[in-house]
């Protein structure tokens, strides 16, 4: 389902939705503009950084920064609600990174795609084609080019 802060069309997108205690979702979610922030490793990191920091309301079990957006596999905890836990791991990585650039304003897009995947056979080709994004985007050869990303498996 789709969700967005953006009119009338973005709040009817919200009804019905609901978050399922220890259920797994892939989340999408879209710089403000689709402006490539993530180029810069460093502000990449505060992302990373605010990702951890979402645990323990969502495991994360793997996930890719795109210089645009963001791909995060995560196990939602049982008191926890999805919209949330995303909105709070947008909110903490925004401010971090406007304090380091010295600015205010959106990083963001409003709003975020989730998939709830419907077995756990389901998560580990999941997360191959998350992590595998920066290879078919064509930004590196080998994602051992590529800083960030991360999966719960590796050791």
């Amino acid at each position: 389902m789709k969700s967005s802060d953006a009119g009338p069309k973005g709040h009817n997108l919200r009804k019905g939705r609901f978050s399922e205690a220890g259920r797994i979702y892939l989340v999408t979610t879209v710089t403000h503009q689709r402006t490539p922030w993530f180029h810069d490793l460093w502000l990449g990191r505060q992302v990373v950084r605010a990702l951890i920091g979402a645990q323990p309301a969502a495991e994360m079990l793997c996930y890719v920064l795109m210089p645009d957006h963001l791909h995060w596999l995560m196990r939602l905890d049982d008191k926890s609600k999805l919209a949330k836990v995303v909105q709070g791991m947008k909110s903490v990585s925004a401010h971090r990174i406007n304090r380091l650039l010295g600015r205010r304003g959106r990083i963001w897009q409003a709003g975020f795609h989730d998939h709830a995947l419907r077995s756990d056979e389901a998560v580990i080709p999941a997360a191959r084609y998350v992590v595998a994004n920066p290879l078919r985007a064509k930004l590196v050869t080998s994602l051992r080019e590529y800083s960030l990303w991360d999966a719960k498996w590796l050791p």
